[in-house]
């Protein structure tokens, strides 16, 4: 998780966002490194063993909760991250992943087999970090990319400039808006 996700949860103006996968994957991933670093230590055997049964709770914790948020959460990640994954396996995953499963859902939009289809779906996922992988992505078609350009939200109109796939009568525009944006600097 970036650091700027955690300010950046501007994408649900009605109410505060829970827990996503990503925050509780990053939570989980830190206490598994705590653990490691606890079986360097020189501790007395008893506080040792307290220790290690406090980090387990705690990252069990952890687990039952993305589990909570997806059904077999780590399972769906290893598929996604396997090398056979398949495009029509993770269109499925997309489908059926909640929206708070952020994690999940980054993974494929970043993923090289993610189709046009799939990633049309993605681009109007609410965190921004999807729908910039969205842009930027090889597979994306020229109609989600000319729809992620009038994002107003985010800035993604930079991203779909340099995407091989946006029509070029686009492309030209937005380069257009780039230069121009850049001289208006220039001459402050």
């Amino acid at each position: 998780m970036r650091r700027s996700d955690l300010v950046q949860h501007k994408e649900k103006e009605k109410g505060a966002i829970g827990r996503t996968s990503q925050i509780v994957f990053g939570e989980r991933q830190h206490l598994l490194r705590v653990l490691d670093s606890l079986e360097g230590t020189q501790l007395p055997i008893a506080r040792m063993q307290q220790e290690r049964r406090s980090l387990a709770e705690l990252i069990h914790a952890r687990t039952r909760e993305l589990n909570h948020i997806n059904t077999a959460w780590d399972e769906k990640i290893g598929l996604v991250l396997s090398a056979d994954a398949k495009p029509e396996m993770l269109e499925k995953l997309v489908k059926q992943a909640p929206e708070e499963d952020f994690y999940l859902l980054r993974l494929i939009s970043e993923h090289p087999r993610s189709n046009a289809k799939t990633l049309h779906r993605l681009a109007k996922h609410p965190y921004g970090a999807i729908r910039e992988n969205v842009a930027r992505h090889p597979n994306a078609d020229a109609n989600t990319l000319t729809w992620l350009s009038r994002d107003r939200s985010q800035p993604l109109w930079y991203l779909v400039a340099f995407n091989p796939n946006t029509p070029t009568s686009l492309q030209r525009r937005l380069r257009d808006r780039l230069k121009k944006l850049g001289e208006s600097q220039l001459s402050r």
